[in-house]
């Protein structure tokens, strides 16, 4: 019995070892997509944590509103510089309020919302769209909260917004 748990182990690890993950894979596979937005389970044990009413410093809220006409006209290259610059601010934030916190469930809170959102930012980086690159125009004025469930609630807008949308977009190119 042991023996066939530890063949089933490294066969596992093997396939996982073997795996590449690109970012097109992001784009072609919504339920992919899905699996990663983890703000759900962020936002059930933020309700379990105490310690975070209210944060020490108040973080940035990502830009989540669109005028869609404008969004529309705009290229790829364009939203995805849009969406990158938006997480880019939202990671630092999210940085500097997680070094004053204190050590326990809202640290590793904060710890995991950076470290989702800079995965995030990390597959948007690495898309290969073709296009000029302008420097993102941010489509609203930045607000910040001191409200860790806001945060999660508009970055989950993020994720399932614009970047879905742009997702959409460049969904010709998966085979």
């Amino acid at each position: 019995m042991a023996l066939s748990r530890l063949l089933l182990l490294c066969m596992v690890a093997s396939e996982v070892w073997n795996a590449e993950t690109r970012p097109i894979d992001f784009v072609c596979d919504r339920e992919s997509r899905r699996d990663m937005n983890t703000v759900a389970e962020m936002a059930a044990a933020l309700a379990d944590c105490d310690a975070l009413k209210m944060l020490p410093s108040p973080i940035q809220l990502p830009c989540i509103k669109v005028h869609k006409a404008s969004w529309e006209r705009k290229s790829a290259q364009e939203k995805k510089g849009d969406i990158a610059a938006t997480l880019r601010a939202l990671s630092r934030s999210v940085s500097v309020v997680k070094t004053l916190s204190q050590p326990g469930c809202a640290a590793t809170l904060l710890e995991r919302l950076e470290h989702t959102v800079n995965n995030y930012l990390h597959i948007i980086t690495h898309l290969d769209i073709r296009g000029s690159v302008e420097s993102p125009l941010f489509s609203s004025t930045a607000e910040s909260t001191h409200s860790l469930s806001t945060v999660l609630w508009t970055f989950s807008r993020l994720i399932t917004g614009k970047m879905e949308w742009l997702m959409a977009d460049l969904t010709h190119g998966c085979p």
